[in-house]
């Protein structure tokens, strides 16, 4: 375990978001007067940044341009933080692996393509009782997930070869971004996508619960 790192995508993988976000959503569109999508649907929706997600969750023949999709990714933004935490828990296992990494002089980071702001609020609302090196998220000038330049960023200020990390997500974006940082790519079957998804991506191992990563370490 000598000079091992992990890094953790946070919705789908640490945290289980998708109520609080798909509700948020919902209340912005029916706002709207547009339809409102089943929970399931955004598992599609989710994992490359929120307004992605905006743009995927506005109906057919609504004008997608920067201006009208900036309106409604405001509107999202404003519910979102008012909900971020009604509904969103870590996922079960979770908290017993980040015990376990503790226990083991693991360091961690997180990397989301959630705004910063959001990913560092929730992070200290839901996840105060663990040490994370870094938390970084949607940032201006620095491209988004599946860029490698946050992953690194997190290696350069642990000082820790990209190559020691394990790169735990749970949606393509995750897989790319870890074999384009050079990290080891976990994918977990938890969150909001399939296994074909992550292993066409570039998945090394797929794990079906949080304790099947110590074997790995």
């Amino acid at each position: 375990m000598r000079d091992r790192a992990v890094i953790f995508d946070l919705d789908g993988t640490l945290l289980n978001t998708l109520e609080d976000l798909a509700d948020s959503m919902n209340h912005v569109l029916a706002g709207a007067g547009f339809p409102k999508h089943p929970l399931e649907a955004f598992k599609k929706f989710v994992g490359d940044g929120m307004e992605n997600l905006v743009r995927r969750a506005l109906p057919g023949g609504v004008e997608k341009d920067a201006v009208s999709v900036g309106k409604y990714l405001t509107l999202m933004r404003e519910e979102y933080g008012r909900r971020h935490r009604n509904k969103t828990r870590p996922y079960p296992g979770v908290p017993a692996l980040l015990d376990g990494l503790v226990a083991r002089s693991i360091p961690m980071a997180i990397l989301s393509n959630k705004p910063h702001e959001a990913t560092r609020r929730i992070a200290e609302d839901l996840l105060a009782g663990w040490r994370f090196e870094q938390v970084l998220g949607e940032r201006p000038g620095i491209p988004r997930k599946p860029d490698p330049a946050g992953a690194l960023e997190i290696a350069a200020h642990m000082g820790i070869p990209p190559e020691r990390f394990l790169y735990l997500g749970d949606t393509d974006t995750d897989m790319i971004t870890a074999v384009r940082a050079g990290m080891f790519p976990v994918g977990v079957l938890w969150g909001f996508r399939e296994a074909p998804e992550l292993l066409t991506a570039g998945a090394k191992v797929l794990i079906e619960s949080p304790e099947d990563l110590f074997p790995l370490l």
